[in-house]
């Protein structure tokens, strides 16, 4: 079946190719401007990222924009540009007001989740919302290819400007396309990287992908007798930054079966894959935890004033478990007293407090990882709009582009912002794209 017709005379759709948060937001701004939309979405329903997001709960936005803590191999001047292009003041503004979900700040976390603490509420509300626009929701269907029109016939010729090839042979013919796929992370969820060989074999330049924001894994595990145990650190990460500085997270930290994981983790993962995917060309990234908010000087003060057992000073600031396991790999007994400490024993209690060298050999890949990083440089699309500089009426956003942030909401507050930008623009294309 072949749904291509005399384009200029028809009122060809803005098609959407994917149903995650960048992909909604861009159906519902389209939507917005006017057009007719046509949402395409691999899975039966849409949205999983966002259902998993929080632990199931959805941390829609962060309290605050960070956009020195994205990641790009692109223009940070270019990342910040287009994330800082809708507020997150405003953002709020649309969730409760126009999709109708509540939402409160989490303090701890610095993270907005919705009140009802339920992510199936977004995903649902975003999916009502484009309905309401009047936004045309196809479900279980794959495409696999996009073809642009023929130069010249994009004036009225035989050709539509893009034809969109879903699996089964059918194609749809549409005005403007918005590739909103997503990457290779959490793969369960529907993302497989299609949309990525697509902007390829179209001739954008992608930079090497890679999992990020992923757990780390040790094989053998050296601390697997401590899975389960959590608690902030400091997790630091020596000459990863510019001019030789250290990259620093702060925040939970989880010990796993495999290794560990929670955001302080989660957030220099990509500094590890990275080293580990070079393959020999570089060491792999070495990782500092500093266990509590002492630095090491306030543990020695505290070790040289205190009269009884080591074991009981660390227990007032760490899970028994952990502080038995760090007196183990100092050297150190567990019955020793603090004025019996020798010298060599409080130099490696005190490097392992404050400077515990996190001996991971691995991560757990796009399975687990929460983005992926690489993709579409960004000097590939028009900063204002979103739309490919090779191939004018395709728009790319979200995951597809090369940037990723840290845990908190912010990777939301991407996909939000650039599926705006890209359905807004898409939409104006078809009134557009008669001209050209």
């Amino acid at each position: 079946m072949d749904d291509r017709r005399a384009w200029a005379e028809t009122d060809l759709p803005v098609v959407v190719v994917g149903a995650g948060a960048a992909g909604l937001m861009a159906a519902i701004s389209a939507a917005g401007a006017g057009r007719r939309v046509v949402l395409l979405e691999r899975t039966p329903d849409g949205g999983r990222k966002i259902l998993v997001s929080g632990g199931g709960r959805c941390n829609v936005l962060p309290a605050v924009a960070a956009p020195e803590r994205f990641v790009t191999d692109s223009s940070p001047h270019t990342l910040r540009r287009i994330l800082l292009s809708w507020p997150l003041a405003e953002q709020r503004r649309f969730f409760e007001e126009e999709v109708g979900i509540p939402l409160a700040l989490e303090p701890a976390t610095g993270k907005l989740f919705p009140v009802s603490n339920r992510a199936r509420d977004v995903r649902d509300g975003l999916l009502a919302l484009a309905g309401r626009r009047g936004v045309e929701q196809r479900f279980g269907a794959t495409v696999t290819d996009l073809a642009p029109a023929r130069a010249g016939d994009r004036r009225g010729g035989p050709d539509p400007p893009w034809t969109v090839a879903l699996e089964g042979g059918h194609k749809l013919a549409a005005a403007a396309v918005v590739l909103a796929t997503g990457g290779l992370s959490l793969p369960g969820t529907g993302s497989d990287g299609r949309g990525i060989a697509i902007a390829r074999r179209l001739g954008h330049a992608i930079h090497p992908t890679y999992p990020a924001l992923t757990p780390l894994t040790a094989s053998p595990h050296p601390d697997a007798a401590l899975a389960g145990i959590s608690l902030d650190v400091a997790l630091s990460a020596p000459g990863a930054g510019p001019a030789g500085r250290a990259v620093t997270a702060r925040g939970g930290f989880l010990f796993t079966h495999r290794g560990w994981s929670g955001p302080a983790v989660l957030d220099l993962s990509h500094l590890a894959v990275r080293s580990r995917l070079a393959g020999g060309q570089r060491p792999l990234q070495p990782l500092l935890v500093r266990w509590t908010d002492w630095e090491e000087a306030a543990w020695e003060e505290a070790l040289r004033g205190a009269r009884g057992k080591v074991a009981s000073l660390l227990a007032r600031r760490l899970p028994d478990r952990l502080a038995a396991a760090l007196l183990a790999a100092a050297g150190v007994p567990l019955d020793r007293a603090a004025p019996q400490l020798r010298r060599d024993e409080r130099r490696r209690l005190l490097a392992a407090l404050a400077r515990y060298p996190l001996p991971w050999t691995g991560d757990e890949g796009y399975a687990k990882a929460e983005v992926t990083g690489g993709d579409v440089d960004l000097a590939a699309v028009d900063p204002r709009t979103l739309e490919s500089r090779r191939h004018p009426g395709l728009f790319l956003c979200g995951e597809m582009l090369d940037t990723f942030g840290p845990i908190g909401g912010h990777n939301f507050a991407w996909a939000w912002a650039t599926g705006r930008l890209a359905g807004q623009a898409a939409g104006a294309f078809l009134k557009r794209g008669l001209d050209r």
